[in-house]
C-alpha cells in the first residue's frame, strides 16, 4: 500500500529525530564508564599533576572513574592525537596546554589542526615562568638587559627542549628587551635545572612549580615572574612586564575533548571543573603550583587558545624556531 506523501514524510521526520533524541538522553546521563584524561607528557610534568588533581574531583561528583593515562612523545602530539582520534563520546579527555597552541605553528605536518580538532571544555589554570639565574652578576631585570647587551652572545638560557613554552619565552624576551642570549635545548625539566644549578647554562624561564623550591633555598636567584601579576608565593619578585612593557609569558592548561563531543557533556565537565577551581582545598592546591586559575566557559577557554595560538606563532615565526 503506497502512503499519502505528508504520512510519508511525518514517518521519514520522525525516524530521523530518533537518534538526536537518543544522543541527547544519552549525554545527559554521561558518564556510564571510566573516562580516560589524556596526560601527553610522562609522570610528573605538569599536564599529569593537574591532571591528577582534577580527576579524583571528578570521579567524586560524577560517580565515575576518570583515570589518567600518560602517553608523552613528540612534544605532546602522540597524546594529542589519540583523544583527536577517540569517539566524540566525552571517553576520553585531554589536558591541553601552550604546548599544544605552541606546536600548530611549530610543526608543519601533523595529522591534526588541534585549533579545529578538539573542542574546548574548561580552563584549569595559567602557570607563569620565573626568570632565575645562579651566576649572572645582576639582581633585577634593569640590571640583566644591561649585563646581556654588554655581552652580546655570551649568556645561555636552558629550556626542556626546542618549541617548548620556556623556549619560547625566553626568544620573546630577547625580542622584546633587545638582547642576544644562546638557547640551549635540554631533554626535560630536571636535565636543565641540574645545569643551571651546575653554571652550565645561566639563565631558565621556568614554571614557579620547577623553580620556586630551588629559590627559596637560597640556590637560585629570582629576577621576575612572567605573569601579568606578581605572584602570591613570592610577593617581592616583580614581574617581567615592570621593565619590559607589555612582556607576558604564561603556560596555559585546561581540559579538551574531540570534536563534535555533545554540547551536554563538554557543559556537565565544565560545570564540574569550575566547581573544583572554587574548592577551597583544591584551589589552594593549585594555586601552590604558582599559577592563576581559569574559571570560565568553553567559549572563554577557546578564546585563550586560540589569542594563545597566535601569540606563539608570531614567536616561533619571527625567531625562525624548528622542531628538533
Amino acid at each position: 500500500m503506497k502512503l499519502p506523501r505528508r504520512q510519508f514524510l511525518h514517518l521519514v521526520a520522525g525516524a530521523a529525530a530518533v537518534p538526536a533524541v537518543s544522543r541527547i538522553s544519552w549525554a545527559q546521563s554521561y558518564p556510564t564508564r571510566p573516562v580516560r584524561i589524556i596526560a601527553p607528557t610522562g609522570p610528573g610534568g605538569a599536564p599529569d599533576i593537574i591532571a591528577r588533581l582534577i580527576g579524583p574531583w571528578l570521579s567524586r561528583r560524577l560517580g565515575q572513574q576518570f583515570v589518567v593515562e600518560n602517553r608523552p612523545g613528540s612534544g605532546n602530539n602522540i597524546g594529542t592525537e589519540a583523544v583527536v582520534r577517540a569517539a566524540p563520546d566525552g571517553y576520553t579527555l585531554l589536558i591541553a596546554s601552550s604546548s599544544n597552541t605552541i606546536n600548530a605553528t611549530l610543526y608543519d605536518k601533523l595529522n591534526f589542526v588541534f585549533l579545529r580538532d578538539i573542542a574546548a571544555v574548561a580552563g584549569i589554570i595559567s602557570l607563569p615562568f620565573m626568570v632565575v639565574n645562579p651566576s649572572v652578576p645582576a639582581k633585577t631585570v634593569p640590571e640583566f638587559i644591561a649585563h646581556a647587551k654588554m655581552n652580546p652572545g655570551k649568556i645561555s638560557f636552558g629550556s626542556p627542549g626546542i618549541g617548548t613554552p620556556g623556549h619560547v619565552s625566553g626568544e620573546l624576551f630577547k625580542i622584546m628587551a633587545g638582547v642576544e642570549m644562546i638557547h640551549v635545548p635540554y631533554r626535560g625539566g630536571g636535565a636543565v635545572m641540574s645545569d643551571l644549578l651546575g653554571g652550565q647554562v645561566q639563565v631558565l624561564f621556568g614554571t614557579t612549580s620547577l623553580t620556586v623550591e630551588q629559590v627559596r633555598a637560597g640556590k637560585l636567584r629570582a629576577l621576575a615572574v612572567t605573569g601579568v601579576t606578581r605572584w602570591e608565593g613570592l610577593p617581592d619578585i616583580p614581574t617581567v612586564g615592570d621593565f619590559v612593557s607589555g612582556y607576558e609569558a604564561t603556560s596555559l592548561f585546561g581540559l579538551g575533548a574531540p570534536k563534535q563531543t555533545p554540547a551536554p557533556i563538554i557543559d556537565t565537565l565544565n560545570r564540574e571543573i569550575n566547581a573544583a577551581l572554587d574548592d577551597p582545598k583544591l584551589k589552594t592546591r593549585l594555586i601552590d603550583l604558582g599559577g592563576t586559575l581559569l574559571m570560565g566557559s568553553p567559549a572563554d577557554f577557546g578564546k585563550l587558545i586560540a589569542d594563545d595560538t597566535e601569540k606563539w606563532g608570531k614567536v616561533i615565526r619571527a625567531a625562525n624556531i624548528k622542531p628538533d
